[in-house]
């Protein structure tokens, strides 16, 4: 079996003031230049996408803005990566932050979507919400209303051999409780999950 390297990243910077810094991540260094590209463009535009919800209608009342990453897989042609964005608006109670991933399998040169990961037709929905249920009662997550199941969409990453659904902040629980984060074992969906996809090339043992 040939060894996949990992993505070149490099990190660039979006910055209008010592108190308005958006880092994000830019791959390089790829083969594959169209890949690159894309790949590139989809982190550029999911970065101004951040920006543009803190901002909103009001521009002027932005007073800290501070966007950052991480890398949460980098192996077996599959990179995963979160984007994070906290910006504090003049008088506001406290700042408020938003989390989005994105997820490239570099076989496939394709953008991941949630569906994207499991067999055409499987209730990855009820699967997923069944075991996100159980880990709510587990770790006595206080939820603002009772949890009833995922989006199809829901915001995801995957690290190593575990997807990781996540909630935005008040989406789920109250804004103490943070980002609701819920790892799931790939082995644990190994029956549904698209074997040419992410998830199915992470959960190989070799």
């Amino acid at each position: 079996m040939a060894i996949s390297f990992p993505v070149s990243i490099q990190t660039a910077v979006v910055s209008t003031s010592p108190k308005l810094a958006v880092f994000y991540p830019r791959v390089y260094g790829l083969q594959n230049q169209g890949l690159q590209s894309f790949m590139n463009q989809a982190i550029t535009n999911e970065t101004q996408n951040l920006i543009n919800l803190q901002v909103g209608n009001s521009p002027s009342t932005v007073v800290d803005m501070l966007g950052s990453y991480e890398i949460k897989n980098n192996q077996r042609d599959v990179l995963s990566l979160s984007l994070s964005n906290y910006t504090y608006h003049d008088k506001a109670a406290h700042g408020m932050t938003y989390i989005k991933a994105l997820t490239f399998d570099l076989q496939q040169g394709k953008l991941y979507d949630l569906k994207d990961l499991f067999k055409p037709g499987s209730d990855y929905v009820k699967r997923i919400s069944d075991q996100i249920r159980l880990q709510i009662k587990e770790r006595q997550i206080q939820t603002l209303e009772p949890f009833t199941q995922i989006h199809p969409n829901q915001d995801f990453y995957i690290a190593d051999k575990a997807l990781v659904i996540f909630y935005q902040l008040y989406d789920l629980t109250p804004y103490v409780f943070g980002f609701p984060m819920f790892p799931i074992s790939v082995f644990s969906l190994q029956d549904i999950i698209n074997e040419a996809g992410p998830l199915g090339r992470l959960a190989q043992n070799n």
